[in-house]
């Protein structure tokens, strides 16, 4: 996966996945199995890009300051805010737990995320018999370690949007359907720090 970071408004029309300005553009691959988070600042926008397909991303995010705000991004709210549709459509809103607009989506090449589902964590794979393989809690909370969350277990108490993760009607179908290239982009709307 790659996370392009924009630091200036979003793009209007190109879809295509590469910084044609570099200077104001950051790009970050994330290894399979590991996380990274970054600050991205109201006004912005970034990129989930899939590069090999069929991968799924548990995207987290908090309102800065972190810790201290306590606003995070909020599934149970957004699937308020849409109806109860899933997942949001171009120019739809992900919502916060204080039920305010975080990010806005601008582009999505694979429409299929599932906002049910919660992070796999230590003590899932544990009971599963699978105890010290990696979990999407597990990275999400050593990437915001620098932020200072000292728990996979503060990370595991906030549903993700996964992105990419094809979940409909909470059934696990073939997890992954997004294809090489794939990307989501999101406006954003409130300075955060994103998991």
């Amino acid at each position: 996966m790659t996370i392009i970071k924009s630091n200036s408004s979003p793009p209007s029309a190109p879809v295509n996945p590469t910084c044609k300005d570099t200077s104001s553009c950051k790009t970050h691959t994330v290894a399979g199995g590991h996380g990274h988070a970054f600050e991205v600042k109201k006004g912005t926008s970034f990129r989930i890009i899939d590069l090999h397909g069929q991968q799924i991303v548990d995207m987290m995010a908090w309102v800065l300051p972190y810790p201290s705000s306590l606003e995070h991004l909020s599934m149970a709210y957004t699937r308020y805010h849409l109806n109860g549709t899933a997942p949001p459509a171009i120019g739809d809103h992900l919502v916060t737990n204080k039920s305010e607009a975080i990010f806005k989506l601008t582009h999505d090449d694979c429409h299929t995320h599932d906002m049910t589902f919660m992070a796999c964590n230590p003590a899932f794979y544990a009971d599963k018999g699978v105890p010290g393989h990696r979990s999407c809690a597990q990275n999400i909370a050593e990437a915001m370690k620098p932020w200072g969350m000292r728990s996979y277990l503060e990370a595991a108490s906030v549903d993700p949007f996964n992105v990419f993760q094809n979940t409909p009607d909470m059934t696990l179908k073939d997890l992954g359907c997004s294809r090489a290239g794939d990307f989501v982009e999101f406006e954003v709307l409130k300075d955060a720090v994103v998991a």
